[in-house]
């Protein structure tokens, strides 16, 4: 049953835990890790890895994510970022990591105030396509109308609407709202959309045709969401109640399946293994990746929200970097803090509580772990 607790009289607050409130619990049975998989698959295109990694500047550049693609993983570009508006962001890069913090959010709001160039859409997109690895690229409500043309003729495999917060249903005073059911059904390429934090929100999503439905609001290591419109949704509450809904909708539409990914508070090795845990078929990162030698971001990390022209809600953080791709995803690891083999970590928490795949693994019991 759902927890209320009475703030005042007449005031009710729903009881929700994040990722740190909870913990997994080992089963009667134990396999080795090496039994383990951690595959997964969307619409046709198989990964060896559940996990995409966020369209953050800070985190994919062409480059990454041809590289993230040959470990077993999918990387996301943001097709509104740096990469389509200039050449060679790199000078813009630069100078965004080599920027004194008082002065950090109003020359991003200027850097990313340069236009953006569909010439630069396809050059990048064809650039990973050639490398031969599964090409996705992520575009926010407000610019899909006007590029997703561009994108989808440049040959993307998998289009990310990503936003703050995404909904099927837009209220407005005019007729410029994106109708999301009616693009997604016009596309030949699967969507994957949000993000939502609800079971309400996550249905409709799926309704309008998404494949992949993103979960979360506010929880990124680089967001000031909550302390800027007072917003958040803690994850594991978030992540289990959109699972619920895959539930529900997977009844109503007959077997049509919807993948849930968590994208938000998952900055640790266990975070996705609480993750999965709570249902997630797999999970979108940025922070710990941003982490890594290769990153474009230079040991420094920042999302979209961090430059918006009229209500900056994130901001440029200092992550270091604690070594390559390769050993942040796939081992071996030199830090007992989960900041690396990432995914060696979650096949050993499979392997510990007895689960063979992923999907058996969201069967796992969890229990309520707050200090």
């Amino acid at each position: 049953m759902m927890s209320f607790i009475e703030i005042a009289p007449g005031k009710r607050a729903r009881q929700a835990y994040s990722f740190d409130d909870i913990a997994i619990v080992p089963s009667r049975r134990t396999r080795d890790p090496e039994d383990v998989s951690t595959n997964w698959q969307i619409d046709a295109y198989k990964f060896g890895l559940p996990m995409l990694a966020a369209p953050m500047d800070s985190v994919v550049s062409p480059e990454t994510a041809i590289a993230i693609g040959k470990l077993g993983g999918l990387a996301v570009l943001n097709l509104e970022g740096l990469w389509t508006r200039y050449e060679d962001p790199r000078i813009q890069l630069g100078e965004i990591a080599s920027m004194p913090d008082v002065h950090a959010t109003k020359r991003m709001q200027e850097l990313y105030a340069a236009p953006i160039q569909p010439t630069l859409i396809k050059e990048r997109l064809k650039q990973i396509r050639d490398a031969g690895v599964t090409v996705a690229g992520s575009l926010s409500p407000q610019r899909t109308f006007e590029l997703h043309k561009t994108v989808v003729d440049a040959g993307v495999d998998i289009f990310v609407i990503r936003g703050t917060t995404v909904s099927a249903e837009h209220v407005g005073h005019n007729d410029a709202a994106l109708n999301l059911k009616k693009f997604i059904y016009e596309l030949d390429v699967p969507v994957i959309v949000g993000g939502c934090a609800t079971a309400s929100a996550a249905l409709h999503l799926m309704r309008a045709g998404a494949a992949g439905v993103l979960v979360g609001f506010g929880g990124g290591s680089a967001h000031t969401t909550r302390k800027v419109l007072g917003i958040e949704v803690p994850m594991a509450s978030a992540v289990a109640e959109v699972a619920s809904a895959r539930r529900d909708y997977l009844d109503e539409s007959g077997g049509r399946y919807v993948h849930v990914i968590a994208d938000g508070s998952v900055g640790r090795s266990g975070d996705i293994a609480k993750a999965i845990a709570c249902g997630a078929d797999a999970v979108m990162m940025g922070s710990p990746l941003a982490k890594a030698v290769e990153a474009p971001g230079l040991g420094w990390h920042w999302g979209s929200e961090a430059h918006h022209p009229e209500l900056p809600r994130g901001e440029r953080v200092a992550v270091g970097t604690v070594g390559t791709l390769e050993e942040i995803l796939l081992g071996p690891s030199h830090a007992a803090d989960g900041s690396m083999n990432l995914f060696g970590s979650l096949r050993r928490a499979m392997a510990t509580c007895g689960y063979s795949d992923v999907k058996e693994f969201q069967r796992v019991e969890v229990l309520i772990h707050r200090v």
